[in-house]
């Protein structure tokens, strides 16, 4: 297929740019980047389309994302797919049109034989700006978290600002929907996981706290932190001790200190005592 003009199909791709419920309805989101898209087809994700321009050389990667998916193929004017991609310059070779997964909570899979007493998984309570989802998605993808759970009324995780934060994260760490934190704390118990908020107001330094057993690990909301149900369902509160003028963290940032401390801890845990002669 070849378009050349804003016709209905290039409208309904456009519309996932900057419409949430339509990529709700439509079930899928836009995707642009080397990393991204080649992420998305290793790790198994639908690809339903492939838009490249009509015109110019196209790279070694680009050929062989065409010939590996089995999504349409469209072929698409520069000026319309310079638009889609939102770029002035340095337009992508390629944008993908991803399907989208189910909210479904086994997704997230911890083999209780090997994995379940590893178990860390990241909740993210009502986030308002889709960079810190990505963000956090990125952090625990980093850390070796198991997944990412976002929860409430909460910014999209297919918004194109949170694909672009997560830098390809999105697509290897199951991250899924919850509408509230019951399900999600039945499902931590059901794990044998311990709940842990991060808080300012905790009542233990996170650097104190045992993050070594399965853990839950949730963010507040980044102006009015957990909601009372997510404060009633944790376990512990930690907070991160801070100094200087800063009055607290992003909470991004707090996140991603939480997730080191997550992996010093367990590191240590595994690391053989040293020996000294």
């Amino acid at each position: 297929m070849t378009i050349t003009s804003r016709n209905a199909r290039f409208q309904q791709w456009q519309a996932l740019l900057g419409n949430r419920a339509k990529r709700q309805r439509a079930g899928e989101f836009l995707v642009q980047g080397v990393r991204p898209i080649t992420l998305a087809v290793e790790h198994g994700w639908t690809v339903r389309a492939l838009i490249h321009p009509t015109t110019g050389t196209r790279s070694t990667w680009a050929s062989s994302m065409l010939g590996q998916v089995d999504g349409e193929h469209v072929a698409m004017a520069p000026d319309l797919f310079s638009e889609l991609a939102e770029k002035n310059d340095d337009t992508p070779e390629l944008l993908a049109v991803v399907e989208t997964p189910p909210d479904r909570l086994d997704r997230i899979r911890v083999d209780r034989h090997r994995d379940e007493a590893q178990m860390l998984v990241v909740v993210f309570d009502r986030p308002t700006s889709p960079g810190n989802v990505g963000t956090i998605i990125r952090s625990a993808d980093a850390f070796g978290a198991h997944g990412v759970v976002v929860t409430g009324h909460a910014a999209d995780v297919y918004d194109p600002k949170t694909v672009r934060a997560s830098t390809g994260s999105l697509f290897a760490l199951p991250t899924v929907r919850a509408d509230g934190p019951h399900e999600v704390i039945d499902w931590a118990r059901a794990h044998d996981a311990q709940i842990v908020g991060t808080d300012e107001t905790g009542t233990v330094d996170v650097d104190g706290h045992d993050l070594t057993v399965p853990t839950v690990l949730v963010v507040g909301n980044e102006t009015k932190g957990m909601s009372r149900a997510w404060r009633d369902g944790c376990d512990t509160i930690v907070r991160i001790p801070i100094d200087g003028a800063a009055s607290s963290l992003n909470a991004a940032a707090a996140a991603t200190a939480v997730l080191y401390e997550t992996a010093r801890q367990r590191r240590s845990q595994h690391s053989p005592a040293k020996v000294i002669q």
